[in-house]
Formats: C-alpha cells, structure tokens, sequence
C-alpha cells in the first residue's frame, strides 16, 4: 500500500506543476542568475497563470540567454523585435523589455550591494520566514515586506515588481515558507539554515 504525499492544494495533478512544487517552490536561492530568472518568471507571470510560465520556462532560458545578466542587459531594440516573434515566451513588449530593464537593475545592485542575493534577502533580514498557514486562504497576496521590496526595486528601475509580484516571488525562492502546515514540504524546509 503507497501513502500519498500530502501536497499544498494549489499545485494540483500536472506532472511539471508537481515537480516545480515537490523540488523548487519555498527553497531559498541564494544564487543571482537563479533569482533573476524567478524574477522574470514572476514578472512574466502577471494576468496569466504559474501553470503557463512553467511550460514556457525553457523558452524563456533558451530566448533570454540562461539569463545571463550581462548580456540581457545589452539587449537593444532588434533583439526585442525577435523576442516579440519567440512562441516560446509570453510575446509581450511591456514585459520583454521589462526583463532587460530588471537586467540592467541586477547589474547596479551588484554594484552598489555585491550581489542581487544581498539586497533582496535583507528583506526578511537574511533569514527565510517561516510561516504555519493551515490553509490557502490564510495566505496572503502580499506583506509589508513584499510593499518594501517593491519600492525598493522601482527605485532602482525595475518594472513588473509590484508588491504581489515580490511577494510570489519570495516565496518561489524561498524567502518565506509558505507550504500549508499538511504539506510533506512544509516540514522539509522547516529545517533549512542559510549555510
């Protein structure tokens, strides 16, 4: 007899969805490219579902160069116009040119802070939070410090970082635990420790 694992509701029966929650979703990235990738996801995500960005992340790794930084950031106007013609993204100019923008953002917060790691985890003062919600519907859209990352990002020039936004976004990446308590993962990243 297999017991099921007893998985958040929202992930529901798709093999890629359950894959992406099983192994990625709530574990904390430390590593700027990674976190540049969820950014754009998370970003490219806006009005449609996770669902739809995950089918289209190889798309996304393959059109935006592995989400090299550098070179993202040198975009110009003809890579834009083939991007825009890429099935495999979200063909939107608005969030195109977002990613390049976000781009040129990472590499003047490595500047200022070291890495994008820094400025981002000093948000939940380095340390993932860890929340015990029994249910979706205890969770929130977004916190004070998703409101505080997104101000701090528009400041310096990102775009499609609105407060909700931030706030998927720190829990694709681990800056919250956000499992509901019946979840096996809960437990499983209840252990992590920055090393």
């Amino acid at each position: 007899m297999t017991i099921e694992k007893v998985r958040c509701k929202w992930c529901g029966e798709d093999p890629l969805y359950l894959a992406y929650h099983d192994r990625e979703w709530g574990v904390p990235v430390h590593d700027d490219r990674r976190l540049f990738e969820m950014l754009v996801l998370e970003g490219a995500q806006a009005g449609l579902s996770w669902l739809t960005i995950l089918k289209k992340r190889q798309g996304y790794r393959k059109a935006f160069d592995r989400f090299d930084v550098e070179r993202v950031a040198r975009y110009g106007q003809s890579r834009v116009q083939r991007l825009l013609g890429d099935p495999g993204i979200v063909r939107n100019r608005r969030k195109i040119e977002s990613a390049i923008r976000n781009a040129q953002g990472v590499l003047s917060t490595q500047e200022e802070f070291g890495s994008l790691d820094a400025f981002i985890w000093k948000y939940v003062d380095f340390e993932p939070r860890r929340n015990a919600w029994k249910a979706l519907s205890e969770i929130p859209a977004r916190t004070k410090e998703s409101e505080a990352m997104s101000s701090g990002l528009k400041r310096r020039g990102f775009s499609f970082v609105g407060p909700t936004i931030c706030y998927a976004f720190m829990q694709s990446v681990g800056m919250v635990n956000d499992h509901t308590t019946d979840c096996f993962r809960h437990k499983e990243l209840e252990a992590y420790r920055k090393t």
